[in-house]
Formats: structure tokens, sequence, C-alpha cells
């Protein structure tokens, strides 16, 4: 039974009672940025529901966590506070409460139209971990470059791989990407360079720490989700030609740290747990750090599509599933914290990209077009990577029984080099 506000949502909202997914906007150009939670086509402002003295719980009812530029102080709070205020949001926009309902001043002020807001990335970010945990993209990419005989590395079964990303080219969903320039393979005496003729998009998700943990101490790996907000769509740009020349022997670096999107609103673990899903069987066993009691996924169906430059229609390039991955995210973050690295609120672990097991559930063009061998057809036009004025959009979505718990848009377009 799907729960019942006082405001109207359609029913194929990726934004319902059921979600309430956190995010960081500006009412207009000329206000300060503060969190908000996505209902309906509406952005609710917690800046003003906290001054009108609506969060009385007792571990909100005198923090200051919303009036805030972002959600960070939030994310460190925990789960407990997590919990009080979903409940209280909930009641809030309920059909039987009419605290917000009844007082219309009020409802004006805290209810804004979201096409109207401008939204920002949700989190100050001070590091960013980017994983490879799906067994179907690593299994490709290792036949491609590396051939049947080795195409998973051994290591790849024991623990989940990962770099550290770059944080501070991480945007928001409607940044515009510039095409990056940089080495590719020589094709005579000295590498190619100039931009990037092997652009492409990867579908990911990323987990949004919360408490994270002390400098020496790790994370236990069944306690794992107590340091997890939520989860946004990602896409982790990638210079495949770039990548190529200069990942031996130390791995991405200019191929990737030129441009991360994600989108603006978190979904939160407690809207995602009706769709908990059993995470793949792993064999070999993991070793005890790695080994979970309860071994979860979740059940979002993903898409991407492109609208190519100088069109409008979109066009679906691959639909994939975030319970694909191989690695679990409360694995991931375990592993991370196991040699006492400290994680800390607002850190972001992208899941690596989301590819199954058919070619139409692969993650990225390089898989798609099996590195350039083949072509994607875009109704007239056919890619084998991106070219300029490509925009690229990423969607995830729970569905429910009657409503839909979702992640709205992912998006980005590629724009030429700076000469």
């Amino acid at each position: 039974m799907a729960l019942k506000s006082f405001i109207e949502i359609s029913p194929d909202s990726h934004f319902p009672m059921e979600n309430l997914p956190y995010g960081v906007f500006k009412p207009d150009e000329s206000s300060a940025p503060r969190p908000g939670v996505a209902i309906g086509d509406y952005v609710l402002d917690l800046q003003v529901i906290t001054s009108a003295g609506l969060f009385n719980g007792p571990i909100l009812t005198n923090s200051d966590c919303f009036l805030q530029p972002n959600l960070n102080k939030f994310l460190e709070m925990g789960r407990p506070a997590w919990k009080e205020a979903r409940a209280t949001i909930q009641k809030l926009l309920s059909s039987t409460e009419p605290a917000l309902r009844d007082n219309a001043s009020l409802k004006q002020k805290a209810l804004l139209p979201a096409v109207k807001v401008q939204m920002l990335l949700p989190m100050a970010i001070g590091d960013y971990t980017d994983f490879f945990s799906s067994m179907h993209h690593a299994k490709n990419c290792g036949l491609m470059f590396r051939g049947p005989e080795n195409a998973i590395n051994p290591n790849w079964f024991h623990l989940p791989i990962a770099y550290h990303g770059r944080a501070s080219s991480i945007v928001v969903s409607g940044t515009d990407i510039i095409r990056p320039k940089g080495q590719g393979h020589p094709s005579g005496n000295s590498p190619y360079f100039g931009p990037s003729r092997k652009l492409d998009f990867e579908l990911e998700m990323a987990a949004v720490v919360g408490p994270g943990n002390k400098l020496g101490e790790s994370v236990d790996v069944n306690e794992a989700a107590e340091h997890i907000f939520g989860l946004v769509l990602m896409n982790d740009w990638s210079a495949r030609d770039i990548q190529a020349w200069e990942y031996v022997p130390l791995g991405p670096f200019l191929g990737k740290s030129f441009g991360t999107t994600i989108s603006p609103w978190i979904v939160t673990l407690d809207a995602l747990e009706p769709f908990g899903c059993d995470a793949p069987l792993q064999n070999p066993r993991p070793l005890p750090y790695l080994a979970e009691k309860i071994s979860k996924n979740y059940d979002i169906s993903l898409e991407v599509q492109i609208i190519p430059a100088g069109e409008e229609a979109s066009y679906v390039v691959t639909r994939s599933n975030f319970n694909h991955l191989y690695w679990t995210v409360t694995q991931q973050l375990a592993h991370h914290t196991i040699n006492g690295c400290n994680l800390r609120p607002g850190d972001l672990l992208g899941t690596g990209t989301i590819s199954g097991p058919e070619p139409e559930s692969y993650g990225c063009l390089l898989e798609l077009t099996w590195n350039g061998q083949k072509t994607v057809s875009l109704g007239g036009a056919t890619r084998k990577f991106l070219e300029d004025g490509d925009e690229v959009i990423f969607t995830g979505c729970c569905k429910g029984n009657g409503y839909n718990v979702g992640f709205g848009t992912c998006s980005g377009k590629i724009v030429p080099s700076i000469p």
C-alpha cells in the first residue's frame, strides 16, 4: 500500500513518499545553498522546516545540520539521525498531518517547484575511490586486452579492486564535459597528442559515506551499511585512448580525472531496503574480513540513453541492473578500511562500470562496440565512441508495488576540447 501525501504525486514519479532522497539546491541565483528532499515535482526546503521548529525529535531538535550549505554534517550524524529525519519528513508530508498541509504560508516557503531550483553537488567530497566490481565488465575488458587465457586476473576474485580518483572534477548532473586532451599510443615514433579520440561513458553508481572511521581503525563488513548513507547514479567518463597509453604500471590518471558526473539526489539505504536482493555467490569464498552474514545487492534497473549531436531524440544504448555487481558496496567499504584508511562523511565510493551478462546490458561503449570494432545505432547515426555535442543520460529506478523509488537522471553533454 503506497504512502499517501497531501501533495499530488504522479504514479510514475521517481520521488514518492517511499523515496524522499536528499540533495542540495539554490531556490534562486541570489540564495545560499541549502539541503532539500525531493517529493513528486517539488523540493522540500529543509532549512525552512528546521527554522519552523518541525524537526522536534530527540536527535534533531536543536541541530543545525539542515542549516548548512551541504549534507556533510547530517551524514556524520549516522543512522539514528537519518531514521528520525525520514520519519519526521514522511509525517509532515502525509495526507493526515495538518502541520504543513494546512499552513498556507509555510507550505509556499517550504515546497518549491523542482523545475525552478538549481541543483548542486549534495556534499563536499573530500575523497573519491572508484572500484572495479562487475565481473562481466572485468571479463570483457580482459578478453579485449589480454585474451581468454587471462581474462580476469586471479586477484580479482579475492578482493574488490579500486583506485583513488580525483574528487575535484566531480560535477553535478547537467554540467557540460569538456573533451580531454592527452597522449595516446604512438602511430609512428612519438605518441599521439590531442583531443581524446575514444571518449566513453561508464554506467556506475556510487555510495555516499556517512560517519566514516578513525585513522588506523577498520569497519566490520557486517556493520558497513551503518557507514553508507545512500547511493547516487554516476557517470565516470573515460578517455580510453589516453588511459590505454598511461595506465601501465600505475593505473588510471588523465584518462579519468577530467570529469565524473553524479545525480543530484542521494537515495537512502532505508528507501532501497525493500529492493534488497541476494548478491551473486562468490567463489572462492572471500577471506573472513570480507565474508558477510547477509550478502546483499539492490534490484535497481539502469538505463543509458544518448542524444546525438544536433538531434532532439534520445536512443537507448544499454539496460543493466545494480544487482549484477559481484562485490557489494558493503564489501567495498570494509575492504577500503581494512588497512586503517579513514573514510570521512561525504566521501564517494564508485562501483565501477555495471555490466550485465548480455551484450545489450554492457555498461560502456568500450564493451558495446568491442573497442571500436562495431558500431552502436542511434537512429540515423552510428557511434563507436562519443562525439562532440552528444548528450549521455543515465536513469535508475526500483519498481515497487504501485510506486517507484528512482534516482532521477544523471546527464552530461560533451563539448569540444579547449584549444
